[in-house]
């Protein structure tokens, strides 16, 4: 798995899906939209695929570059066409669908 949070260029070399989160601060809602992306990521494409999480506050101008209204929103890189998403991305499948990403298997219901 490739989770290179660190990485400021926008994705690792090698892997085909490369993300790129924009969140504000370390809130909750940014630590689930973190999570739920990894986890669509590792159940979708593993091991090909790297985020760059930017925190706006610390870096404006590159949210200004991507043009962020809202936070979290994550940016599909590559492969192109560029997606955007906005939420914390509690529906897995809606964010999958967003991100053109193999469709999720859907998770037995328990009723």
């Amino acid at each position: 798995m490739n989770h290179d949070f660190a990485n400021e260029t926008g994705g690792a070399p090698g892997v085909s899906h490369q993300f790129r989160l924009f969140i504000a601060g370390s809130s909750p809602r940014s630590a689930r939209a973190r999570a739920n992306l990894v986890r669509v990521c590792d159940e979708t494409v593993p091991d090909d695929y790297s985020i760059d999480v930017v925190d706006v506050q610390e870096q404006p101008d590159l949210a200004e570059e991507f043009s962020v209204l809202a936070t979290p929103l994550v940016v599909r890189l590559a492969p192109p066409p560029s997606r955007r998403a906005v939420g914390d991305f509690t529906d897995l499948q809606r964010l999958a669908a967003a991100m053109d990403l193999y469709r999720l298997p859907q998770e037995e219901s328990t009723t």
